[in-house]
């Protein structure tokens, strides 16, 4: 039993693990009564398989591209997060770093001086900011909307920082593979004007956006883009839209065209570069731009933008070629004695007047311009006071733009014998009068011998005659009689403020001065004796019109007799009239002295009437000789020109004093013969009054010289050809001889004259 059951077969099915071989007994599903599904179902898992296989491959591929998608946002997400939170770090440390929100504001304008003309007329505008703040109602409506149109097209719809704008900008830096475009707004480009450095840091740029929201907070739209107008930089020194304006088109900022504001506004991208100052090219095609731009956001029509290109902005000039600009430079100089510091905008009143003040630069130029290069003559200047010594022009070079060197007022050098009525000031003072005879002779001084001009001497002559021949050796002769010191006080007295040298070739103005103190050393001989303060400055005031300081309007004192002002200008006439100066003559009475330095390095005349007193010098800055150039020349040419135009429509004035020769003492200066001595002078009927002057008697009258060497002041020139005199001597320096003490004897003395 047991092998038996032991030897038992087990059916299987097939496929049964048990199945050894195909011999033995097996079921197989065929063989069932009821057919089973595994078959079916096998082939349907097997057809499935292969078509889910299939998809699988499709769906596996969709889920990977998503899932790198996924991750990607994922982990931008999570960069931003973190970027975020670096960002919001950075801010805070640099945050931390800038004082307390509560302490910011908006620091005050550079203060700007505005500096006006007797009539109201802008001279200048000094200071930091170079124009005056002009309100965003006050100014052409153009400005802002160039402005906004090419800087900041979003400006009034932002919150100070533009997205958008920051967003293109970095996209344009990023294809262009360089630094173009900053996409700062015009609130952030106000806020690094206003509180950062240029630097580009990462610093003040997180700065600049911090104080660019508080900004925004602070003051509305319109508020930021006035303070960013007034300023910001134009170029050329020109800070905010008064200076720019004024600088580029000569007119206020209320008065810009369309195509000047675009050409103003298109300067902000590089205000240097596309400066119209240096590249007028260049800035014209920004400035279409800008005008495009505008076009664009509907600021401007079609017609507007067409008519616009086809008027672009025309420049001023030059801005800085003006002659006033001495006068503000003066002015400057002279403000901090008078109010101290500058801590808001001031308005300046002087007592300049503009027209006069063209007139006066329009004459020197002129002359320089036509004669320069022929009498080898390139700088001149000139210098008009009233008779409250209020300074009505000053000039002083030709051209301000190439040269800033006020040679008016800070320029000193040899008057010559413009000089010459100090000395004989002294010694009408020591008794002398017009009338007085002196010999003209040549004389010696020590090793001292002054020439007359071309060696020329008349003989017995009067001081009037002397003077209005500007015979050196009269002039010398009465500096011994009187002393040099004598002589130095009276100019002094008078308003020369430079050092003088107390020695006896002072009498020839060998000293140096310059032509405003010798100018203003005049006008006591034009209002009667009197010596006023020289002013430039009327009034100072605020911007409100608070007054901060008054000229003062108190008596001058008196600093020469009245008799002797009148017996000055009663000399002084006769140079006008038959003297050195005849080019001067014009008809007002009038009075004056020229005046010609050694070799013609300096050309002088000063003159006045009752109304002004004008000086004129022409030379050359380093002090090369002109070629003959005197004072009645070109000097006594540009006061005639100035002074007929100044007293044009003015009534008529006599000079002060009364003072009349006496007709058996007085010597018509036509008449003396020769240098003879002991030859007896005719007596001519009257000599030439102050107020009324009476011609001389028909008489033999010398040649006429050449107009450039008229002039009789000069000393060591050569002879002039035809010459009745040939004695020459050598002129020594004008230091040579020494300080020379009074003397109680007269020269005449010892020269033996009448």
């Amino acid at each position: 039993m047991a092998n038996r059951r032991d030897s038992r077969i087990e059916p299987s099915f097939e496929g049964s693990p048990r199945a050894k071989s195909s011999e033995g007994f097996s079921v197989s599903e065929e063989d069932r009564v009821v057919p089973g599904s595994r078959k079916s179902a096998s082939r349907g898992k097997s057809a499935k398989a292969k078509s889910r296989g299939r998809g699988r491959g499709r769906s596996e591929s969709r889920r990977g591209l998503l899932g790198i998608a996924t991750r990607l946002v994922y982990w931008c997400f999570v960069l931003c997060i973190w970027g975020g939170i670096a960002a919001a770090g950075v801010v805070v440390y640099y945050g931390a770093k800038m004082p307390a929100a509560t302490t910011w504001s908006v620091p005050d304008r550079a203060p700007n001086i505005k500096i006006v003309s007797v009539d109201g007329n802008l001279i200048a505008n000094r200071g930091a900011s170079g124009g005056e703040a002009v309100g965003l109602h006050q100014m052409s409506p153009y400005i802002p909307e160039a402005v906004v149109a090419i800087e900041d097209r979003r400006f009034y719809s932002h919150f100070g920082i533009d997205p958008i704008g920051l967003s293109r900008a970095m996209v344009t830096n990023l294809l262009g593979g360089h630094f173009s475009q900053g996409g700062s707004t015009l609130t952030q480009q106000l806020a690094k004007n206003l509180f950062l450095t240029p630097d580009r840091t990462l610093e003040r740029k997180v700065q600049e956006v911090l104080l660019a929201l508080w900004l925004e907070h602070k003051h509305s739209k319109d508020q930021i883009l006035e303070m960013y107008l007034n300023r910001v930089y134009f170029g050329s020194g020109a800070y905010g839209v008064e200076a720019a304006s004024r600088r580029y088109f000569g007119k206020s900022a209320r008065d810009v065209t369309l195509s000047e504001a675009a050409l103003l506004a298109g300067l902000l991208k590089a205000p240097s570069k596309l400066s119209p100052a240096r590249d007028p090219k260049a800035a014209e095609e920004r400035a279409q731009l800008v005008l495009a731009a505008m076009r664009e956001t509907g600021k401007i029509s079609d017609k507007e933008y067409k008519t616009a290109l086809s008027a672009p902005a025309t420049r001023a000039p030059s801005y800085w070629t003006g002659s006033e600009n001495y006068v503000a430079d003066t002015v400057m100089d002279e403000l901090p004695d008078l109010i101290g510091d500058v801590r808001g905008d001031i308005v300046i009143n002087t007592t300049v007047d503009l027209n006069l003040q063209k007139l006066a630069e329009q004459s020197i130029r002129r002359l320089i311009d036509e004669s320069g290069k022929k009498l080898n003559v390139s700088q001149g200047a000139l210098v008009s006071i009233d008779d409250s010594g209020a300074v009505r022009a000053m000039v002083g070079g030709y051209d301000y733009s190439t040269s800033q060197f006020d040679r008016a007022s800070e320029a000193r050098r040899q008057p010559g014998s413009a000089f010459k009525p100090f000395v004989y000031m002294a010694a009408l003072e020591a008794g002398r009068t017009p009338d007085s005879i002196r010999n003209d002779a040549p004389i010696k001084i020590g090793k001292w011998t002054p020439d007359n001009y071309g060696g020329k001497y008349y003989g017995k002559v009067t001081l009037a005659t002397a003077l209005a021949k500007s015979l050196n050796s009269v002039a010398a002769q009465l500096t011994m009689e009187v002393g040099p010191d004598a002589v130095v006080e009276a100019a002094h007295r008078m308003g020369i403020q430079s050092d003088l040298q107390a020695n006896t070739s002072i009498a020839l103005g060998t000293s140096e001065v310059t032509p405003l103190e010798l100018t203003s050393a005049y006008v006591p001989f034009a209002n009667g004796g009197y010596k006023p303060d020289i002013h430039f400055i009327q009034r100072i005031t605020t911007a409100s019109g608070k007054v901060l300081y008054e000229g003062s309007t108190g008596s001058a004192p008196r600093v020469i007799k009245a008799d002797i002002v009148g017996m000055m200008n009663s000399m002084m006439t006769g140079t006008v009239e038959v003297g050195t100066a005849r080019k001067a003559a014009f008809n007002w009475p009038s009075a004056g002295k020229t005046g010609t330095s050694q070799n013609s390095r300096d050309a002088w005349f000063v003159g006045y009437t009752a109304n002004l007193t004008t000086g004129v010098w022409f030379g050359n800055d380093d002090g090369s000789p002109m070629k003959k150039v005197t004072g009645g020349a070109l000097p006594a040419q540009a006061w005639h020109e100035f002074m007929v135009a100044a007293h044009e429509g003015v009534p008529v004035r006599p000079l002060p004093g009364t003072w009349k020769s006496t007709p058996s003492d007085t010597i018509v200066p036509d008449e003396i013969p020769s240098a003879d001595a002991s030859q007896p002078p005719p007596a001519p009927p009257a000599a030439v009054g102050q107020s009324q002057p009476v011609a001389p008697a028909p008489a033999p009258v010398r040649q006429a010289r050449p107009a450039q060497t008229v002039d009789a002041d000069g000393f060591d020139m050569p002879s002039d050809k035809g010459s009745t005199a040939s004695i020459k001597h050598p002129v020594p320096p004008g230091n040579v001889g020494g300080p020379t003490k009074k003397r109680q004897t007269s020269i005449l003395d010892i020269l033996g004259g009448g």
